[in-house]
């Protein structure tokens, strides 16, 4: 009797300073010996078909993080959290059909690519105003002068967000992040994130009556005017929390693809050089960045059927963490996975999902990154960032983003 040889013993660790550093590795190690992996009580997934089709058939529920908010809530005393459930029972980011088909095909009416397109002067000066300080002093900290406030002021604007407000919704949408991974919350946190809750909530109903008596062209105004063929159109609360999920899902992501894409482009010279003589190739190198280094780099699910994929039965009720980091480095999809080149030939890579449940701002995100490279990269050809290793961030093991940036411009043109 021929006994088969034992499966070697991979330790995914989503937690460990070293997986923050550089993930691929483990999701190399995974992806070729054990690409459907159990651990830390859920299925790990890192090859890019099985990823694809967890996150296309509907029966792999997106309503587990409301869930588990639900759960910690009670573990840790604090039962009372009705908005913060009708917030993620509500959201398109953790809604099933027939409701998320409902809320999306309203939102739908306002994120199109026309629309995301108008904005480009917008997000231009933004960026011009907050880079103008650091262009002046010759240097710059990407991150905290660029990265971070850019996508926060984006969205301020094209809500035309009372400026009073603008300083607290950055700080609002840092905390109520912690929803996004429940597990991490102390009783602390989760105090604060109901009280950010009801604050931002509060002021949006406000911004919302002005508009309802005084539209205009901003995005709460075209919400508010939102319609199905049959007239259906988003409740009040719905669309405070469409709004409040805009910041939430858009704007960490968006500062950790323009640091990484940033990154990954001063850390390739060859590919910055096209850059600089094509702007036409930013379009492929901000895929290429989503590619290569996906802020959203784990997103879960819930089985709802027993399912088999990779020879594993995954069981209705159990948790899945699709790796999408891992997926587009997947060499039976994207040759030379580990390998930065704008070049290559446009693949599927999952950084913005896939399914019903892609990135509604996937267009805004990769719009921010373009002009932010461009006022970075292709106005400063000596723009330069010191060598050795970066800080990664430490706030979410979901989101793989840098903590800091350091550039000098050198001389401009």
């Amino acid at each position: 009797m021929t006994l088969s040889a034992p499966r070697p013993s991979i330790r995914f660790n989503p937690f460990s300073a070293e997986f923050r550093r550089d993930p691929y590795p483990a999701y190399r190690a995974l992806r070729e010996s054990r690409p459907v992996h159990k651990t830390l009580g859920m299925w790990v997934l890192t090859r890019h078909a099985d990823a694809r089709t967890v996150l296309h058939d509907k029966s792999f529920s997106a309503g587990l993080i409301p869930r588990l908010v639900t759960e910690q809530a009670r573990r840790l005393g604090q039962p009372e959290v009705a908005r913060i459930e009708r917030l993620g029972r509500t959201s398109l980011v953790f809604t099933d059909n027939p409701e998320h088909a409902r809320l999306r095909g309203l939102v739908n009416k306002v994120f199109t690519a026309r629309t995301i397109a108008t904005l480009e002067p917008l997000v231009a000066s933004i960026a011009d105003r907050l880079l103008r300080p650091a262009i002046a002093a010759g240097r710059a900290e990407v991150i905290t002068d660029l990265a971070g406030p850019l996508p926060v002021a984006v969205l301020c604007e094209w809500m035309a967000l009372p400026p009073a407000l603008h300083a607290w919704v950055g700080g609002w949408t840092h905390d109520i992040r912690f929803l996004l991974e429940p597990g991490l919350m102390k009783a602390e946190d989760l105090t604060r994130v109901r009280t950010v809750v009801e604050l931002f909530a509060d002021a949006l109903a406000e911004v919302l009556a002005e508009r309802r008596a005084a539209p205009g062209d901003d995005l709460i105004s075209r919400l508010l005017a939102a319609r199905t063929a049959g007239g259906d159109r988003l409740t009040d609360e719905e669309l405070i929390f469409v709004c409040i999920m805009c910041f939430v899902a858009g704007t960490e992501t968006t500062k950790s693809l323009i640091g990484t894409a940033t990154l990954a482009l001063l850390r390739h010279p060859d590919q910055a050089a096209m850059v600089r003589r094509s702007p036409d190739s930013l379009r492929a190198a901000v895929a290429e960045a989503l590619r290569y280094d996906a802020p959203l780099q784990l997103t879960k699910r819930l089985a709802t059927r027993d399912v088999t994929i990779g020879g594993e039965t995954i069981r209705a009720g159990e948790h899945v963490l699709v790796c999408l980091g891992a997926a587009n480095r997947d060499p039976e999809i994207f040759a030379r996975p580990d390998e930065f080149d704008i070049t290559r030939t446009p693949g599927n890579h999952l950084a913005f999902g896939h399914g019903m449940h892609g990135c509604l701002g996937g267009a805004l995100a990769e719009l921010q990154t373009r002009i932010a490279l461009d006022a970075l990269l292709r106005r400063h050809p000596r723009l330069a960032t010191p060598a050795g290793d970066f800080a990664w961030q430490e706030h979410s093991f979901l989101l793989r983003g840098l903590d800091s940036l350091p550039v000098s411009f050198g001389a401009s043109r």
